[in-house]
């Protein structure tokens, strides 16, 4: 297969433009539709269907994007391995985050890392969902949860320390839980498709899970931020993480409920990358950063 022109399809499928991609590559529109032509050909399957409004990837062309990304990543790696290649760290990063830890941690120093990566763009999918990394192309992701997946490769940023929190005037209102049980009578704020929580101390030799068994919760909720805003606001009791709540907790807008009870379910704040990928220079660089801007110690411990 032609380097040049996986380049020029992998350009042309981020920009879903393929006189624009060529021209990104100082081509002319006429060899750059030649040049991908050529290697539709060579593959025996359309790549992209063009209509005279747009451009979109086939089936065949979103099954092979991920390769074709490798194939670039392996000859960018190879190159730098002989001393070759710009010394300039280049290309689109495709990264998929929480969007609430996106918007406390990392929007905020991404200014820091343009400045320092002039040649790096980045596309951020934030969502508190779980995306498939996978499946969706991405380069790299943040993940705040157990890393299960044993076809991705993970560095560890920080622990991820859960607790149940919530307003002084809801706990003023609806009283103060003292015993797990005590959870049962109260209006509840739960993360949306979450298993419940097992919840341990280590003072107390009893268990107990959030939300307890057979408990409805009062609001079901699938963004980060704005089940925060809910308990801050005197909704109900919700299960956070500090680094989410680290400011309300020391401002006392949220206060711990049952705070010798913390949630162990050995979340830890992760990126990870899937193991077939090459660790590309974007990347690498990528991951060293959010390194040494957020973990040792975590951020949210400094403040």
């Amino acid at each position: 297969m032609n380097i040049d022109g996986i380049r020029l399809f992998v350009t042309a499928a981020d920009m879903l433009n393929i006189s624009a991609a060529g021209r990104q590559l100082g081509l002319a529109p006429a060899v750059a539709s030649a040049r991908l032509a050529r290697l539709e050909k060579q593959l025996g399957a359309d790549l992209l269907h063009r209509s005279t409004r747009q451009v979109s990837l086939s089936l065949e062309g979103k099954e092979f994007l991920p390769y074709a990304r490798e194939i670039l990543a392996l000859e960018d790696a190879a190159l730098a391995a002989l001393g070759h290649g710009s010394a300039e760290v280049r290309g689109t990063l495709r990264f998929a985050a929480s969007s609430t830890f996106v918007q406390l941690h990392i929007t905020p120093i991404l200014p820091i890392f343009l400045e320092r990566y002039p040649g790096i763009n980045l596309e951020l999918k934030l969502s508190d969902a779980k995306v498939a990394l996978i499946d969706g192309g991405f380069d790299l992701a943040l993940r705040n949860y157990p890393a299960k997946d044993t076809s991705l490769i993970g560095r560890k940023i920080a622990d991820d320390t859960r607790v149940l929190c919530a307003s002084p005037a809801y706990l003023k209102t609806h009283g103060t839980p003292l015993e797990p049980h005590d959870l049962n009578t109260h209006q509840l704020i739960v993360f949306n498709s979450a298993a419940p929580r097992l919840l341990t101390s280590e003072t107390r030799a009893d268990t107990c899970t959030f939300p307890p068994p057979g408990v409805n919760p009062r609001i079901i909720c699938d963004d980060g931020t704005s089940t925060r805003l809910a308990a801050k606001s005197g909704a109900g009791i919700c299960m956070s993480s500090i680094w989410n709540i680290h400011r309300d907790l020391n401002d006392g807008s949220l206060v711990r409920v049952l705070p010798s009870y913390n949630v162990s379910d050995g979340s830890a704040i992760w990126l990870a990358y899937p193991k077939s990928n090459v660790l590309t220079s974007k990347v690498r660089v990528f991951i060293d950063f959010l390194l040494e801007q957020i973990g040792t110690p975590p951020v949210w411990e400094r403040e």
